[in-house]
């Protein structure tokens, strides 16, 4: 079965939770599934190792699960208004893709969880976005006929699903940011499944 890639890195759980609302999503759409797999850590002590399986969650991505995949969808917290270094890290090792052209017109998204509404939240999205162009993905975004990004009060962008974490990192993932993670991920599954019916023809 063909499946949409979600591919996340987490550090207090926020992001975490918003992949599995997007995976719910990708799956509201027949004959697509969704793959949630993270990254680990990046260390700066060179003799720091992470296990080869996760504690808890998802498995850790190899590059068969991008390289296979139908759709992806790329999930960050903030690091001063750029995406983490653990998933940058993982995405600068696809250059074998790049130059195989495997995501080429494959439909892509992205999302973040900030600590702060004005956190960087929409040039985090913006700084997943350039690699996923850089390799010939079809940029998916929110439309405003989602009615929630004109009434949140929390997190949602046009670029892409977002969450206000607050500075403690407490508040949990809103019923607006509930919706709009669900609708991202069912418009990903939904350009996919179209995409994958008209390669077939």
């Amino acid at each position: 079965m063909k499946y949409v890639l979600v591919l996340f890195y987490s550090r207090y759980g926020s992001v975490a939770t918003m992949a599995q609302h997007i995976a719910r999503g990708v799956e509201e759409v027949q004959t697509i599934e969704a793959r949630v797999r993270t990254v680990p850590n990046v260390s700066a002590v060179c003799e720091s190792t992470e296990p080869s399986i996760p504690n808890a969650g998802p498995p850790y991505v190899d590059i068969e699960d991008v390289r296979n995949c139908s759709g992806l969808i790329l999930g960050s917290p903030t690091r001063f208004g750029n995406m983490a270094a653990s998933l940058k890290y993982f995405i600068d090792s696809l250059s074998s893709l790049w130059l195989s052209g495997a995501l080429v017109n494959k439909p892509a998204a992205v999302f973040s969880s900030t600590s702060s509404l004005h956190g960087g939240q929409e040039t985090t999205l913006l700084s997943m976005a350039l690699p996923l162009l850089h390799h010939g993905a079809i940029f998916v975004g929110l439309p405003y006929t989602e009615i929630d990004l004109t009434t949140t009060q929390t997190g949602g962008t046009p670029y892409g699903a977002t969450h206000y974490a607050g500075p403690d990192n407490r508040n949990p993932i809103s019923d607006e940011e509930q919706r709009l993670c669900r609708a991202l991920g069912k418009r990903v599954g939904e350009i996919t499944c179209l995409l994958s019916q008209q390669a077939s023809k």
